[in-house]
C-alpha cells in the first residue's frame, strides 16, 4: 500500500535526498546532491519548508512531492515539483502525489499551481494533462562547445567590463537594480529583495566557482552577466562544464552588441579556467530574443523543458 506523509523537518532529509538522486539517476545534467547541500538550499530566504511530503510503499521512500509557497509572491502562484523512482513513474502514486500537492496549495489560498518536466518525460506530460494542466512555457536548455566560440559577431567594442566585487555593498546594491530591471518583463517574474540578491552573490551549494561581471558603457553599468563551476557535476560526470548562470540588458541598450560582448566574455572567462564547454538556458518566448543570440555565439538546443499551469 501507498502511504503519503509529510516531509519531517530535522529528520527527513536524508530521505528525501536520497528519494531526489535515485529519481534523477537517468538525467545527464543532474549530478547527486548531499544532505548539507539539501541543507544549504533551505536557507534561501525564500524557501518554503512546509507543503513537501514522502511517498512510501511498505515503508520504503518512492517519491517526494513539494507545494511550494513562495513568501515573496503576491500573485496566488504556488509550484510544484514531483520526483519519484523510475519504476514507479506513470503509476498511482504519481497521481496521489500530484492530488496531494494541489490540495495543499489550495489549502494555503493559492489561485493557480505550476510544475514543470522535461520534454522527452512523457509520463509527466501525461500526468499533467490528466491532472488539467496547460503548457505556458518552452524552456530550452543550451550548449556548445568553447573550441567552437564566434568572433567577429557583432559585439559593442565601445563596452568595458568589469567584475562585480563581492565585498563592496554598492556593487550588490547595483547588481540587485540589474537584475531586476532587466528581467521585469520575463516570465514569472517577480523583483528580488536585496537580501536574497546578496545572498545569491555570496554563496551557492553547487556552485563554488562563480563570477559576475558588469557591462560599462560610457562609465554606466547597462547590463550584468555571471558565470559559474559545478566542480562536483565535472568530477561525477568526467566532464569539464561551465554555465552561463544569469545574463540581462538593461532594454534601451538591446540590440547594440552589448549582451554580445557580455556573452563572448563569459565563455572566455571560463575557457581561461579549462572548460571545454558551456551550458545556458533560455525561455523559448524570452521578449529579448535571447535564444536567438545564443545561436549565433554557437549555441545549439540540447534539451526542452516545459512549465504547466492550471487554475486552483
Amino acid at each position: 500500500m501507498v502511504h503519503i506523509r509529510r516531509f519531517v523537518q530535522s529528520t527527513d532529509e536524508p530521505v528525501w535526498v536520497d528519494v531526489l538522486n535515485a529519481a534523477s539517476r537517468d538525467d545527464e545534467y543532474w549530478r547527486a546532491i548531499t544532505v548539507d547541500e539539501f541543507l544549504s538550499l533551505q536557507k534561501r530566504l525564500s524557501f518554503d519548508p512546509d507543503g513537501r511530503f514522502i511517498a512510501e510503499l511498505d515503508g520504503r521512500p518512492i517519491g517526494v512531492a513539494h507545494a511550494n509557497v513562495d513568501k515573496f509572491r503576491t500573485d496566488g502562484q504556488g509550484d510544484i515539483r514531483l520526483d519519484l523512482i523510475p519504476e514507479f513513474r506513470g503509476r498511482e502514486v504519481a497521481q496521489q502525489l500530484m492530488a496531494t500537492a494541489l490540495e495543499e496549495l489550495k489549502a494555503r489560498g493559492m489561485t493557480t499551481a505550476q510544475t514543470w518536466t522535461d520534454s522527452a518525460r512523457e509520463d509527466n506530460v501525461r500526468l499533467f494533462q490528466e491532472f488539467g494542466f496547460e503548457r505556458v512555457r518552452v524552456f530550452s536548455l543550451m550548449g556548445m562547445e568553447l573550441d567552437d566560440m564566434r568572433q567577429g559577431i557583432r559585439e559593442n567594442e565601445e563596452v568595458t567590463i568589469r567584475p562585480l566585487r563581492l565585498d563592496v555593498e554598492d556593487d550588490i546594491i547595483l547588481f540587485d537594480r540589474l537584475d531586476n530591471e532587466t528581467f521585469k518583463e520575463h516570465f514569472n517574474y517577480r523583483p528580488n529583495v536585496l537580501e536574497e540578491t546578496r545572498a545569491y552573490l555570496l554563496s551557492s551549494p553547487y556552485l563554488r566557482q562563480r563570477e559576475f561581471f558588469f557591462a560599462m558603457l560610457k562609465e554606466e553599468a547597462v547590463g550584468t552577466v555571471g558565470v559559474g563551476i559545478d566542480e562536483s557535476y565535472n568530477r561525477e560526470k568526467n566532464a569539464r562544464i561551465g554555465e552561463i548562470i544569469t545574463i540581462g540588458v538593461l532594454k534601451p541598450y538591446r540590440g547594440e552588441g552589448v549582451a554580445t560582448r557580455l556573452i563572448l566574455h563569459a565563455l572566455e572567462n571560463l575557457k581561461g579556467k579549462g572548460m571545454t564547454r558551456a551550458l545556458i538556458g533560455v525561455d523559448d518566448y524570452n521578449p529579448t530574443k535571447a535564444k536567438g543570440l545564443y545561436e549565433k555565439v554557437g549555441f545549439r538546443v540540447r534539451r526542452k523543458e516545459f512549465t504547466y499551469q492550471r487554475d486552483l
